[in-house]
């Protein structure tokens, strides 16, 4: 048995506890103070982000997001792998008047090509707005090397959006350092501090695959290596759920909007579906 299927295994115990917990965990989330409202508002709507990105919002649902998540305008936040900045985009101009924003790409030499083009897209947004984007801090998370995202308890929140699949993937030892991933954003929150994960969902845990190579993982194993680093789950929402999502497209998840990857051939299946199938979790950090 491949060292990565022992350690699936050995989670299943806690995995099934953490299901049953989780069917408890209310979506328990505050809305927004005033400032936060006007902040996050002016940042969702702002010129500095085009109309492609925008249209996307329909999907990734930024502003109930970071709502349900508990963001608040004066806090340290820290996004873990932002890519090319879609999320960046709504988070650090909000953040920029009262808050802390670090944002942990990938190694200044990343594996991957794209993802050598989504930071420097990244950088090159930061440069070409410099009054938006100043305050940005940017650090490093390369498993297994790099793992200081940010100051140690200094976050309030850390946030990732479609990033904890990847760790289980062949270029980040099928899994072997997923856990480092996880221990890094436990480390950099105070006590009491939250994190938000999104990921594209696989819908049974039973048959995903354990390197997530379509790139969906389920929820199931996302939780348990969450509450091995040391979370607890405080709350789960399904408003990124798309049920008209299958799960089983020829390229995986990238078949779908925006990657497209399959080209034109079934593009009007793939826009009539639109992007995938999402679930949102919410952990805390214990407090001390």
């Amino acid at each position: 048995m491949r060292p990565q299927f022992r350690h699936a295994a050995r989670l299943l115990p806690a995995v099934l506890t953490i299901v049953l917990l989780a069917g408890a965990a209310g979506p328990a989330h505050a809305s927004f103070d005033t400032a936060t409202a006007a902040a996050l508002d002016a940042a969702i709507n702002g010129d500095h982000r085009d109309d492609k990105a925008k249209a996307r919002d329909r999907y990734r649902k930024p502003r109930e997001t970071l709502e349900f998540l508990g963001f608040r305008s004066d806090m340290t936040v820290v996004e873990v792998w932002p890519g090319s900045g879609w999320y960046t985009q709504v988070l650090a101009p909000a953040l920029k008047d009262s808050g802390v924003f670090y944002a942990a790409q990938y190694s200044t030499n990343p594996r991957y090509g794209y993802q050598r083009r989504y930071f420097s897209a990244f950088l090159t947004m930061l440069g070409n707005n410099p009054n938006l984007y100043r305050q940005v801090k940017v650090t490093h998370l390369s498993l297994p090397y790099q793992l200081t995202i940010a100051p140690p308890g200094s976050a309030d929140l850390v946030v990732t959006f479609r990033n904890v699949h990847n760790w289980f993937g062949e270029g980040y030892g099928s899994g072997r350092y997923a856990h480092l991933g996880f221990q890094a954003m436990f480390d950099a929150l105070k006590p009491g501090g939250l994190l938000g994960i999104v990921d594209h969902r696989w819908p049974d845990a039973a048959d995903e695959d354990p390197f997530a190579e379509n790139g969906y993982i389920s929820r199931e194993r996302t939780v348990a290596f969450a509450e091995a680093a040391g979370f607890v789950l405080v709350g789960e929402s399904e408003i990124l759920r798309n049920p008209k999502d299958t799960h089983d497209h020829p390229q995986g998840v990238w078949s779908l909007p925006p990657s497209m990857s399959s080209g034109d051939s079934d593009r009007e299946k793939y826009l009539a579906i639109g992007e995938s199938d999402r679930f949102l979790l919410k952990f805390q950090k214990p407090a001390e």
